[in-house]
């Protein structure tokens, strides 16, 4: 898969049809929608291709961090790339493309620079300046210019509606135990070790602590049944995100202890999926009282393991 990080790189494609949305989850509706690109571009004897904004259009317009990110680009673009597409097209929500005439993005962009013969988008797909862009303008245009328009129909599991909103919403409540049903993969955050207060290897509880990222939207303070990956390998863990209330005053952060692990992982990159959320975090009345629950934590964790293995 070529990717193209901005307008002026897209030169000698081929003509493509191309996938519409933002894509910040790649969630199950997202891999439909893909995978049907993919099978009509192979048909067609053209080029299958995603094109989506490498910054969030609602965050752009509200000068803010109004939506947070679920999937960092790299893990996203290889998502992407599993699902057979051949260009992705990860374009900056510019002043440039903000301001274009729903007309003018249509013969500009995806015409002009995308080489679109065929397109396929959600229900609730919006362009164009002031989001005016709708399904129905691309069919009127593909009419009128040559190109076809397949829009597909809302995409449910168990009644509900996959977005990436519902799926921010369930990863903010804490629901992560949902996530694999609705995305086809856990819920995951990633990042360098840092070092901590050290205060968990005091106890017997040594950790891999993560910074938050601002930009990722992050599950609640709580602990959480684990995985982390290290070097390409898988570990059964027990994660604590929160502020430590026991130990002090601490910004939210991500604290993960891995089973049978005796590795020093600090300045490390890890990636750790939540399984589920088994309690709120909570202040004790002592460290003693805190390495007891810890000790019941991972108890719980190791059996929730043995179980699903």
């Amino acid at each position: 898969m070529i990717i193209f990080n901005n307008l002026d790189e897209i030169k000698n494609i081929e003509n493509t049809v191309v996938a519409l949305g933002n894509f910040d989850g790649v969630h199950k509706g997202h891999q439909a929608l893909i995978a049907r690109t993919v099978k009509t571009a192979e048909a067609a004897n053209l080029k299958s291709a995603v094109f989506t904004f490498s910054n969030h259009p609602k965050n752009v317009n509200s000068g803010q961090l109004t939506v947070k990110n679920i999937l960092y680009f790299d893990e996203k673009a290889r998502i992407i790339e599993h699902l057979g597409v051949d260009y992705l097209f990860n374009i900056p929500f510019d002043e440039y493309i903000r301001s274009m005439r729903p007309i003018d993005f249509i013969d500009k962009i995806l015409m002009g620079t995308f080489k679109m013969k065929q397109a396929y988008c959600g229900f609730n797909y919006k362009f164009g300046y002031k989001a005016e862009g709708t399904p129905e303008v691309l069919m009127h245009e593909g009419i009128e210019k040559g190109f076809g328009i397949h829009v597909l129909e809302p995409f449910e599991i168990d009644g509900n509606l996959v977005s990436s909103t519902f799926i921010r919403n369930l990863i903010a409540e804490g629901k992560v135990d949902q996530c694999m049903k609705y995305m086809g993969r856990n819920y995951a955050i990633g990042g360098e070790v840092v070092v901590g207060n050290k205060i968990g290897r005091t106890i017997g509880f040594p950790t891999s602590n993560l910074i938050i990222d601002e930009n990722m939207v992050t599950p609640p303070n709580g602990v959480y049944v684990t995985y982390c990956t290290y070097n390409g390998v898988r570990y059964p863990s027990v994660t604590n995100v929160g502020v430590k209330p026991t130990i002090g005053d601490y910004k939210k952060n991500v604290e993960t202890h891995i089973f049978n692990f005796n590795k020093e992982l600090y300045g490390k990159k890890i990636r750790v999926e939540f399984l589920e959320k088994t309690r709120d975090e909570k202040k004790f009345e002592s460290v003693e009282e805190l390495s007891k629950q810890i000790t019941s934590d991972c108890i719980m964790a190791k059996d929730y393991h043995r179980r699903t293995k």
